[in-house]
């Protein structure tokens, strides 16, 4: 039986009358079915000339017909072809020869969403930066799905005027539509962050934070969101910026805005829309900040270079990041640091886990969800063997990847070859690497030369926190094309045809391009929020102007307040051998120079 009959006694409802080896049995299509195959091959197929084309095939073999291939087609089942009189319209024939026409069909056109960049700007305003070269404003790469309103896309958020339901105007953001949408991220969010929630429960009787003026700049996500009303319960007053321009995510500011929280960022600003939002910070005639929590040491190098003046009143400076601690250093080596500062990158409970295990994890998923890449056979080179390269690294490695490390200190080079890795130079590898991978917090570590190398279809990106570690600023040439295929994906094509996949214009690339786990930020933000508490309530004189590790016995408090997620039990020490050890019971229980 013929796949039309078929088709015609479904049309007439009379399918459960059919037996099943007559559903199954070949008919051998005659000539004019072949005929009338061929022309539709022309014009396209459908699942039934798919069907006709099967039995035009078999159509020589020796196929005793069906019995039932006899009855008329109906018209259920006519056949589809081109009609030349109707400029290639489709026209349905049936089996007595009458036409019928079909409605026509519209075409469904995209609009070319290809960036093309010939040459380097030398302005850039901030609309058409944050419109052209981050299309990102218009997406949110946070776990739920984006709530940003495309209306809102044409003009910048520093020259549209939005108040929250308590008519409160101190904050600048994408929209405040999106508040609901960002309060759920934050329920979420707090879920995963079990010591800061028990922290709230704790210190929020004491207000350890009360009179605290704390202005910050940290990427502004659901996890930063808990840590600000944790902040807040404990007695503080915040204003927030971005320490990122790709990681803010709307809805989350929109929140904060709508809870009171004076922040200013959206995701997608351009380099003058940050320096003006940390601006707006800081420079408020009726609100004078005396600490600050800085990523990246941004905040604090502008109040250095404009509000100099301010760091009479501030009390101390807590910084949790390679780069903005690699500042602190050198401003304390100069003799300009002028407060005290918690080096928080450094402490153990940020080095080890932050670091570490947040990279393992989320190296994968910012690669994933920008290039849709498989890991497996890959070669990649990993520059820098620090916590974030050696979770890079092992995460690659599970994935079957082939791994090269690149490394200048001796005893990181050798925790490199002894796990494993091959240890290289840049410039060995770089014509082979399917993937270029920086976590040093340096600068220039991948050149102009290097990229010039590549081979096609290499894709660069940076773990480290700085935007330095890949020159970028050597591909806005005139003789490079920039092609932007989706959000924070570029193509930079070579006059010769040979393209390279950059990712987030070398900025942070988890949480530019996707976000990192919430329960390792957890541990990150309580050490952040005890380092503000050990800063703001320590008598004169403890801290001089100078940088400072958390106290160990905080790191272990941190780390404590995390384990019954797991339902984990500590052991504990007895008398004989606490004093065996040389230790108080209740710790701390390593020295500070141990490494763990």
């Amino acid at each position: 039986m013929s796949t039309q009959v078929v088709a015609a006694k479904m049309a007439e409802g009379e399918l459960k009358d059919i037996p099943y080896k007559e559903l199954v049995s070949p008919v051998t299509p005659s000539e004019e079915d072949k005929g009338l195959v061929k022309n539709e091959a022309n014009t396209g197929t459908s699942s039934s000339s798919a069907a006709l084309t099967l039995e035009a095939a078999l159509g020589d073999q020796n196929i005793s017909p069906s019995p039932m291939s006899s009855p008329k087609m109906p018209q259920a089942s006519a056949m589809k072809r081109a009609d030349p009189q109707q400029n290639g319209g489709e026209s349905f024939v049936n089996r007595d020869g009458t036409v019928a026409e079909a409605p026509r069909m519209k075409k469904i056109q995209f609009a070319d969403q290809k960036l093309e960049f010939n040459k380097r700007p030398t302005k850039i305003g901030r609309r058409s930066l944050s419109r052209s070269i981050s299309q990102s404003s218009t997406d949110s790469y946070s776990s739920a799905a984006s709530y940003t309103d495309s209306s809102d896309d044409e003009t910048s958020p520093r020259d549209k005027q939005q108040s929250n339901s308590k008519g409160g105007t101190d904050f600048c953001i994408k929209n405040i539509k999106q508040a609901d949408f960002g309060r759920r991220e934050i329920e979420i969010a707090e879920q995963e962050m079990p010591a800061l929630m028990a922290l709230r429960k704790r210190a929020q009787g004491e207000k350890p934070l009360a009179g605290a003026k704390v202005v910050g700049c940290t990427h502004i996500t659901a996890q930063t969101a808990v840590l600000m009303e944790t902040l807040s319960a404990l007695g503080a007053q915040c204003r927030w910026s971005a320490c990122n321009i790709y990681s803010t995510q709307n809805e989350v500011a929109a929140a904060l805005a709508e809870g009171g929280f004076p922040v200013f960022a959206w995701k997608g600003e351009s380099e003058d829309d940050f320096w003006w939002c940390i601006d707006r910070c800081v420079n408020l005639e009726t609100w004078q900040p005396n600490m600050i929590l800085d990523d990246g040491g941004d905040l604090t190098h502008w109040i250095y270079k404009k509000y100099p003046r301010m760091f009479k009143k501030i009390k101390g400076i807590v910084e949790e990041s390679v780069t903005g601690v690699h500042r602190l250093y050198q401003l304390s080596k100069a003799g300009k640091l002028c407060v005290p500062a918690m080096n928080v990158n450094d402490s153990v409970t940020k080095q080890k886990f932050d670091n570490l295990y947040c990279c393992r994890e989320s190296i994968l998923d910012g690669l994933k969800r920008t290039t849709d890449v498989m890991f497996g056979g890959k070669q990649v080179v990993v520059c820098g063997y620090g916590e974030v390269g050696k979770g890079c690294c092992a995460a690659l490695k599970a994935m079957g990847s082939i791994v090269y490390v690149t490394e200048i200190d001796p005893i990181c080079a050798l925790q490199a070859c002894m796990d494993g890795f091959r240890l290289v130079k840049l410039s060995e590898v770089i014509r082979l690497v399917d993937i270029v991978i920086t976590c040093t917090g340096n600068k220039n570590v991948v050149v102009r030369d290097n990229l010039d190398r590549m081979k096609n279809g290499c894709m660069v990106c940076n773990m480290g926190h700085s935007n330095t570690e890949i020159d970028v600023a050597s591909l806005r040439t005139p003789e490079l094309t920039w092609e932007r295929v989706r959000s924070q994906v570029d193509h930079i094509i070579w006059p010769d045809g040979k393209r390279i996949v950059l990712l987030a214009e070398g900025r942070l690339l988890n949480l530019s391009c996707s976000t990192v786990p919430t329960f390792v930020l957890s541990i990150t933000a309580t050490t952040q929020a005890l380092a503000l508490i050990e800063l703001y309530n320590a008598p004169d004189g403890r801290y001089k102007q100078d940088v400072y590790l958390l106290p160990k016995k905080m790191d272990e408090y941190v780390a404590s307040l995390h384990l019954p997620t797991f339902d984990a039990h500590l052991t504990e020490l007895s008398d004989e051998q606490a004093k065996y050890l040389g230790l108080n019971k209740n710790g701390p229980f390593k020295p500070n120079y141990y490494r763990y």
